[in-house]
């Protein structure tokens, strides 16, 4: 709009210059302005109503259409905008999600029997799934800052997280797909700032009956929230870099989630669990950014009436027709983050107990260790995303994540080498991951049910966890802080058998892996192809549909009615 001579073009069957959609205007005549200036908003109105009376009806044209009319949704610089509020929308979650690893002695710590609590005693915290027993925990630093939960109790705060996530996505997913995402910021986002701040509230309740079952309340309407907030995140990532920069938006979007998790294992041991519901608000005021970008960003690209139509044909039953390339994705990503998840939720306390005698570790530099798996992912998934897009090989790269990922546990379970050395390989291999599985959903979906699909992979993921964290704490069972050298002997012995339990769900994301290159090569190679051999096939699609034009255009219709049909509104990436 800046410069001497200025034009507004209208294409396609959609434009900007009036309060309502007008149709058919592509034989409308530009509008010229003139100038070092743009027009003012009255000289704008008076130049589309004078010019321009599409089908016997007068252009009105609203002051929010004439500002955001300067703003090109087809930039470059739009899209990127876009991508920086919406990766803001899971970055206090991330936060807050962790925040029980990193106080793991807090939580399952006992406080002194010298101690007075001033009317409720360990006998009734007894009653009520917590240990307050006589035995000392140098962690305590006074007699109120133990909670003395059961290992079992300390790892359903994660199970139910994961559980909730497992029934709600699904619903989520589709609920999106059907009314859209701004829909989905708005609530889910709400749900992450209401879960976050009843779980810090629960520390008013502290030695009660009712500080574990609110917490459990908070983590609950936590996970009904962050793990849908992030299928919107990933729909909206995907609508505006699909055919473009898909692996590194998915990578930048990593990016920040990573370092809310980085800032929670460096800062929350410095302060109270309620600022992490403060940064879950930071993400509900980006929410709101988010939802008018996307609005209008699809609108000025004339995609709102095909998103429309696209979800009225969507029912629940058409998860029947997702291809088997889509399901061995899901079960690859289920099966990875079954050992990367439960081990960071444990990780911190895994290190101390194993390594703190022989490397001199505290407690917060056990967390910092920990740490390194999300500080590793936080600096490296842009330039990983970026790198796949130009290379491709998705497929070949996901095998290599799980293959290179065993060693990770096989030093972890029998070895004494430096920890860090386990968690910054871990960190690695899992940004190659993040970066090369989720970016394959929307290749192999359509647009109009990324979100149905998001929610199933995401469903299938979050049961794994929850399986597995269940599993790991009852392998581990109930820690006794006076233990004999032969029960810490015991207690180390348990944490080799955790590392072995997550080895094998890294053998069986190897598995699935390989079978699904297998599957990719057999289909059409999709996930394996680079940016360059991509833009061949393209050219070589748009030249066979301009010869069978008069074909394609009949077909249409009917290829539109089923979005999941292969080639269906959908471009190779």
């Amino acid at each position: 709009m800046v410069g001497t001579h200025k034009t507004i073009t209208r294409t396609g069957k959609h434009t900007l210059l009036e309060g309502k959609t007008v149709t058919d205007v592509k034989s409308a005549p530009p509008l010229f302005f003139r100038g070092n200036h743009p027009p003012s908003f009255a000289q704008f109105g008076s130049a589309v109503a004078q010019s321009w009376q599409p089908q016997s009806r007068r252009c009105h044209v609203t002051e929010a259409d004439f500002k955001m009319a300067c703003i090109q949704a087809s930039d470059c610089s739009y899209r990127f905008v876009v991508l920086f509020f919406n990766c803001m929308l899971t970055f206090g979650s991330y936060f807050c999600f962790d925040m029980p690893s990193v106080l793991q002695d807090t939580f399952t710590g006992s406080n002194s029997d010298n101690c007075t609590s001033g009317g409720n005693g360990s006998a009734g915290a007894w009653r009520y799934g917590f240990d307050l027993s006589s035995k000392d925990n140098s962690s305590c630093r006074n007699c109120t800052d133990c909670l003395g939960m059961s290992q079992n109790n300390y790892n359903l705060l994660y199970a139910i997280y994961a559980w909730t996530n497992a029934v709600v996505v699904i619903a989520a997913g589709f609920l999106i797909d059907k009314l859209g995402n701004r829909v989905g910021v708005f609530l889910f986002s709400f749900l992450c700032v209401l879960g976050s701040s009843t779980f810090a509230a629960a520390l008013f309740w502290r030695d009660t009956a009712a500080m574990f079952p609110l917490m459990l309340l908070g983590r609950l309407l936590f996970g009904s929230g962050n793990g849908s907030l992030t299928i919107v995140q990933n729909r909206i990532t995907a609508y505006w870099f699909k055919d473009k920069e898909l692996a590194m938006a998915f990578g930048i979007t990593l990016c920040f989630s990573r370092l809310g998790s980085v800032l929670n294992f460096f800062l929350t041991q410095s302060f109270e669990d309620s600022y992490g519901a403060c940064l879950c608000l930071l993400g509900f005021m980006s929410a709101v950014i988010v939802s008018v970008l996307d609005k209008w960003g699809v609108r000025q690209l004339g995609d709102e009436e095909n998103l429309k139509t696209e979800s009225k044909h969507l029912k629940i039953t058409d998860i029947r027709h997702l291809p088997l390339q889509f399901w061995l994705v899901a079960l690859s990503i289920m099966f990875f983050y079954n050992g990367v998840f439960p081990f960071m939720a444990d990780a911190s306390k895994f290190i101390y107990d194993k390594y703190g005698e022989k490397y001199s570790l505290n407690d917060r530099t056990s967390a910092y260790i920990a740490g390194a798996v999300y500080d590793v992912s936080m600096l490296i998934s842009p330039f990983l995303g970026g790198m796949i897009d130009i290379f491709g090989k998705r497929g070949i790269l996901a095998f290599m994540c799980a293959l290179l990922t065993i060693p990770v546990f096989v030093i972890l379970a029998f070895s004494m080498i430096h920890p860090l050395v386990a968690t910054v390989m871990l960190g690695f291999t899992y940004s190659f991951a993040a970066a090369s599985m989720w970016p394959t959903i929307p290749l192999v979906v359509s647009q109009a049910t990324v979100g149905t699909a998001m929610g199933l992979t995401t469903s299938m993921q979050m049961i794994g966890i929850g399986i597995s964290n269940l599993i790991v704490g009852q392998i581990l069972g109930k820690k006794d802080e006076d233990a004999t050298p032969a029960e810490k002997h015991e207690q180390l012995q348990k944490w080799k058998f955790v590392m072995i339990f997550l080895l094998a769900n890294m053998l069986s994301c190897m598995a699935t892996t390989f079978a699904l290159n297998i599957v990719n090569k057999r289909r059409n190679g999709l996930l394996n192809i680079s940016r360059k051999e991509k833009q061949r096939l393209l050219a070589e699609r748009d030249e066979i549909f301009a010869g069978t034009s008069t074909t394609y255009e009949e077909d249409a219709e009917d290829r539109e009615t089923d979005p999941l049909l292969p080639g269906a509104r959908h471009r190779i990436n």
